[in-house]
């Protein structure tokens, strides 16, 4: 059984219908039992950080993510909430992954955020080879560095992680679940983790 993460973020609806499609039994949950006992862990999100990091705590559930043996995939503001610090309010985050958040800076005109569709080159990766170059769908103002826990690049500004991995946890910057075929292979890659 999968456990998707309930907390105030905005794309678990999206996740449990990418998880449906691919007739995976998943529960949305905040209980710290279910969330323990879980065969694999997805930590979604879309929001503001300082905010999320604050209702992870109130919930208990920033220790509960940091002590996890499982597979956890974070998504988005997910994988950003696994660093140590974000620039976003200035937010000490959970510290799985010892590295810093940070806002994109333009520096020729460049929206931020970053939205749209952009290709993965995929570095040491567990993410199924056959999406590397193929596009995925992104929506974010803060981004992570390339760093030796980058498992696919993608280039916006400047390089930065579009996925990472250390130990049991994994992260992707862009949605997955918003990424069509090439989305639902990756989420395929991490279920298939042992």
């Amino acid at each position: 059984m999968i456990s998707v993460i309930k907390y105030n973020a905005g794309n678990i609806r999206s996740v449990a219908f990418a998880l449906e499609r691919l007739n995976v039994p998943f529960s949305i949950t905040d209980d710290l039992e279910e969330i323990r006992k879980a065969d694999k862990v997805i930590f979604p999100g879309v929001g503001e950080a300082n905010t999320t990091m604050r209702y992870l705590k109130d919930k208990k559930l920033d220790v509960l993510i940091k002590d996890l043996k499982q597979p956890v995939l974070g998504i988005c503001l997910g994988m950003q909430l696994l660093c140590s610090h974000s620039e976003e309010n200035d937010t000490t985050c959970i510290g799985i992954f010892n590295d810093r958040v940070k806002r994109f800076q333009p520096t020729h005109n460049e929206k931020v955020p970053h939205m749209g569709w952009n290709s993965l080159t995929l570095t040491q990766s567990w993410i199924d080879a056959s999406v590397a170059e193929k596009f995925v769908y992104f929506v974010h103002s803060y981004y992570v560095p390339v760093n030796p826990h980058t498992s696919a690049i993608t280039e916006y500004i400047e390089p930065f992680s579009a996925a990472m991995q250390k130990d049991n946890f994994y992260a992707v910057q862009f949605h997955p679940e918003k990424s069509a075929a090439v989305g639902e292979k990756i989420i395929q890659s991490f279920l298939t983790i042992r």
